[in-house]
């Protein structure tokens, strides 16, 4: 067993600078969770302190039901793969994977055994006599993730490691950690800020911002019903469009301004009729934006800006009105900067949030989509 719990956890600097503010998280056993935010959210402070590399101030940690809190790095059964690897320089790959199991003193036959198991498992056994500086970056990242995995730790934990590598690498070594995890069976802890990975990646996400905890679910729960306008907009790659319309109908059922009409699906109007006259942001996924000839009922009209052809698919950047958005079609038409088009948006895959509060009007078991 390798469950990890932080219960109500803060983390507090001289100056009474608060980077970690009450955090709950629950990581079961073999679990891969991710935790995602931008620069400065808290994420890394909150692995560390799981690691026991910063001291909590307040809250919990308990690893298998045992209080970590002044347990000492050491003895907390972990293992650590940090962004800028930490090799040791003059020591060869097989040294820097054998130097944790030779601090604890396991038998040389022991240490040799695991160090090739697990240099044969990621592919680095013909550099195990090479230094760190022979190496390229995904091969050192390979190394460092090898001296976690001979040491058999309870939980594996990994900041950022893959933000040095080109994007090409990135892609490969995402889909080479997900493969690992299966293998290993393991209970994982991942840092990123980039939620491309914590998508492909996690079996759960949490998402951060300015030291406390957004929202935690499954990748595609995360995707589809966001409790507020931050998780919206930071889970999914272009970003969730969002406009400022008013609701213009009693029954909470028409949503106008910048020259649109919409039309919510029946579901939604209890939530939205209570904003009769307000403002509120709706949200709308660029996938969700469907190119049409004509005037259709929810369609927006929106003048191109940039044109941003993808290959598979065309990014165009828009503003509808005064409000910028973005929609993702095919190829299959051409597209001109200045060009005035229509699109539908599928208000089947609305979001609907508070103007003041940000939280979604849409309680998750009714959410679209």
């Amino acid at each position: 067993m390798a469950k990890v719990e932080l219960r109500n956890i803060s983390k507090i600097y001289e100056g009474g600078i608060k980077a970690v503010d009450d955090v709950n998280i629950t990581v079961e056993d073999k679990e891969f969770v991710v935790f995602v935010g931008p620069s400065g959210c808290g994420k890394s402070t909150t692995l560390r302190m799981v690691a026991g590399l910063e001291d909590i101030t307040e809250g919990s940690l308990y690893i298998d039901d045992e209080k970590m809190n002044d347990v000492p790095p050491k003895d907390r059964n972990i293992a650590m793969v940090f962004q800028n690897y930490a090799l040791y320089p003059h020591m060869s790959v097989y040294e820097n994977m054998a130097f944790g199991l030779k601090i604890k003193r396991v038998p040389k036959a022991d240490i040799d055994k695991r160090v090739h198991e697990v240099a044969k498992i990621l592919d680095i056994e013909k550099f195990l006599d090479r230094k760190p500086r022979a190496l390229s970056g995904g091969q050192r990242q390979r190394v460092a993730v090898g001296r976690a995995i001979v040491r058999n730790p309870k939980v594996f934990l990994f900041d950022e490691p893959l933000s040095n590598l080109d994007a090409k690498l990135r892609v490969q070594m995402r889909a080479e950690l997900s493969d690992l995890h299966l293998r290993l069976n393991a209970t994982m802890i991942y840092v990123t800020h980039d939620q491309v990975e914590a998508m492909t990646m996690a079996d759960k996400i949490v998402v951060m911002k300015d030291g406390r905890v957004q929202q935690i679910g499954s990748p595609l729960h995360l995707y589809n019903h966001p409790a507020n306008k931050f998780v919206a907009g930071f889970i999914g790659s272009p970003p969730m469009n969002f406009l400022s319309l008013k609701v213009a109908d009693k029954n909470g059922l028409v949503l106008a301004g910048d020259g649109c009409e919409l039309r919510p699906p029946a579901e939604c109007g209890e939530p939205l009729k209570t904003h009769l006259n307000k403002t509120v942001y709706f949200g709308i996924r660029p996938e969700d934006l469907s190119y049409v000839e004509g005037s259709e009922e929810n369609t927006i009209s929106a003048k191109i800006t940039v044109v941003e052809p993808l290959g598979a698919d065309i990014h165009l950047w828009l503003l509808a009105g005064t409000q910028p958005l973005v929609a993702r079609t095919g190829p299959s038409r051409s597209f001109k900067v200045g060009d005035t088009v229509n699109f539908r948006a599928d208000m089947s895959k609305a979001q609907f949030f508070d103007r003041e509060t940000e939280l979604t009007l849409l309680p998750a078991g009714n959410t679209p989509g």
